[in-house]
C-alpha cells in the first residue's frame, strides 16, 4: 500500500490523466525510472574535444578576445 497526502494524490491523478494513463501506471513508471541505473542521463565529458579551437589560445589572447567580443556587441547595436 502506498499512502499519499490528499494533495499529492490529486496532483498525481491529474498528471496521469494528462499523460493518458492510469494512476497505477504513472506510479509504476516513476518507480521504474527511480530504480534505473544511477548513472547520469548524459556524461558532460562527451562534448570535450568536439570542436576545433582554430588555434586560439585563451591563456595568451584572453584580453584581445574579450575586447573583440565587446567591440562586436557595440557594433551589432550600432554604437
Amino acid at each position: 500500500m502506498i499512502v499519499l497526502s490528499d494533495n499529492q494524490h490529486a496532483l498525481a491523478k491529474r498528471k496521469a490523466a494528462e499523460l493518458g494513463i492510469s494512476l497505477s501506471e504513472y506510479i509504476r513508471r516513476l518507480v521504474a525510472r527511480d530504480l534505473e541505473d544511477d548513472a547520469p542521463a548524459w556524461d558532460p565529458s562527451v562534448i570535450f574535444g568536439l570542436f576545433d579551437g582554430g588555434g586560439s589560445d585563451i591563456a595568451v589572447g584572453k584580453q584581445a578576445m574579450i575586447s573583440e567580443a565587446i567591440d562586436k556587441q557595440f557594433a551589432d547595436k550600432g554604437l
